[in-house]
């Protein structure tokens, strides 16, 4: 649970940092600095609203009955699946442009003069990581070693944004958003099985909890059928029975299983329902992942090759006198790989 959440809080932090770091660029390269405190406001203000809506989440459903806690908590699941698929592809295919979007929309808010559109642009945009935190954390809210770990990320994320800022370290922020974007969907999975697990339980959804004749059970002992060969006939138990049920074996409270959920999303019992939609998300969202990455990667390099050859046949231009002597006076041409490869 805390790797889990630690890396939400990285990726999330440090979407957030670089936003922030482009926009405070941008402002002292224009002489702006009149304007960099409400830049800090709108951030300030969009931490204050995400946490106030991660303790509004959390503790608001206390006076609720238990089917509603679950509703609520399956829905908020079923959103944030929604955010982070959106949010991955998003950045995988408009990553490479967020410089140049967030530094147009900046030219355009200091040209109306005020400086709290700005503002506006950095509440929106840190606002938006914030709330797509808060709701991939929401179902581990209460606890702690998920608490920490989404901290302890979140401040790595901005310490790391600020030695980035600052040029003293510089991370291929492709590779880094490629392997946290396969995380987070592998993590999304588990948190729609989550979710189905709770509209299941307010019966919602049908289920090991809906009761006969929904629910299939065993004739004699009325218990919930359970995987592959359980009851009369294979396959019985599907698709509203349990898919496996190992709590005889796997603390559910333990350390194997907490890891299983905060990482793969699996529990030691969990239905078919469950079990089919996790598959189903995976099957269906990795290769689609997988491709745009490898696309991502061919353009990457195709952008790189070209500026060589660019510099190739201009430094080919040059008279001979003007050539360098060797390779080690030619210039160095660097062209920054795509952010979201």
């Amino acid at each position: 649970m805390f790797l889990a959440s630690f890396l939400i809080g990285l990726r999330e932090g440090l979407e957030a940092a670089l936003i922030v770091g482009i926009l405070v660029a941008y402002v002292r390269k224009r002489g702006r600095d009149d304007v960099l405190a409400r830049v800090w406001w709108g951030v300030g203000v969009a931490i204050a609203l995400s946490v106030i809506l991660g303790a509004v989440f959390t503790f608001g459903a206390y006076g609720l009955s238990f089917e509603a806690q679950e509703i609520i908590g399956g829905t908020m699941s079923l959103i944030a699946v929604a955010m982070v698929t959106w949010m991955v592809f998003w950045m995988m295919r408009t990553g490479h442009r967020m410089k140049s979007e967030l530094e147009s929309s900046a030219a355009s808010a200091l040209a109306i003069g005020g400086g709290w559109t700005i503002a506006w642009i950095a509440f929106l945009s840190v606002g938006r990581e914030g709330l797509e935190t808060t709701l991939m954390l929401w179902g581990w809210a209460l606890q702690p070693e998920a608490l920490i770990g989404a901290l302890v990320g979140i401040l790595a994320a901005a310490a790391l944004g600020y030695v980035v800022y600052r040029g003293m370290v510089r991370i291929n922020l492709g590779t880094f958003f490629s392997l946290t974007g396969a995380f987070l969907i592998i993590v999304a999975a588990g948190i729609l099985a989550y979710g189905i697990h709770d509209l299941q339980e307010a019966a919602v959804l049908p289920g090991p909890f809906s009761g006969l004749p929904i629910t299939p059970t065993d004739a004699r002992t009325g218990e919930v059928l359970v995987g592959l060969t359980g009851g009369p006939f294979w396959m019985a138990a599907y698709p509203f029975g349990w898919a496996f049920d190992l709590t005889g074996t796997i603390d559910p409270t333990g350390l194997w299983a907490t890891l299983a959920k905060g990482t793969i999303g699996f529990t030691p019992q969990m239905s078919w329902l469950e079990v089919t939609a996790w598959a189903i998300y995976l099957i269906v969202v990795l290769p689609k992942f997988f491709r745009r990455a490898r696309a991502n990667r061919v353009a990457s390099q195709a952008a790189r090759t070209s500026a060589a050859q660019k510099a190739a046949d201009a430094a080919a231009s040059l008279p001979e006198s003007a050539r360098p002597n060797s390779v080690e006076a030619a210039p160095l041409s660097v062209v920054p790989e795509r952010t979201a490869s």
